[in-house]
């Protein structure tokens, strides 16, 4: 787990790779529960039966549910103990390269790409690769920006 307390330790860690976090496993659960949360229960997602003889071999978590774990997924990689607010900004890019199966692990390999002063203080951009256990391609690549209010 990589801590950063102050600005000047996150600047001197542009172009790290800060770490690779620990696995969780993708239950139907979450995928059901995330399908209900975002009205969108695809039968790649939902539907366990019909998904068993779809192109897969079985239910897949949505793509939006893996970009979403990111900040869970990092959590066990890096920490900002920095004075002020941090706030999500957005994403640069995101690609969805392999699907997660249902019962599949996950991991987040985290690099630092930038870390830019603003107006409201300083800009963090990274570079996250969630990883899937015995998968050669990734589940998602995305480029994470995030405000440090200071």
């Amino acid at each position: 787990m990589r801590t950063f307390s102050t600005l000047d330790e996150l600047a001197d860690a542009v172009g790290e790779e800060l770490g690779v976090g620990d696995w969780l496993t993708i239950e139907q659960d979450r995928v059901v529960t995330f399908a209900d949360a975002t009205d969108d229960h695809q039968w790649i997602h939902v539907d366990v039966e019909r998904a068993n003889e779809g192109p897969f071999g079985g239910p897949i978590a949505h793509g939006y549910l893996t970009l979403s774990l990111i900040p869970f997924l990092g959590s066990s990689v890096f920490t900002f103990e920095t004075p002020g607010a941090k706030l999500n900004y957005g994403l640069n890019k995101v690609r969805f390269p392999n699907p997660v199966k249902v019962g599949q692990r996950v991991r987040d390999n985290v690099t630092l790409l930038a870390v830019d002063d603003v107006a409201a203080g300083k800009q963090v951009t990274m570079k996250h690769v969630i990883e899937v256990d015995g998968e050669a391609k990734p589940a998602c690549v995305a480029e994470m920006v995030v405000l440090l209010l200071g």
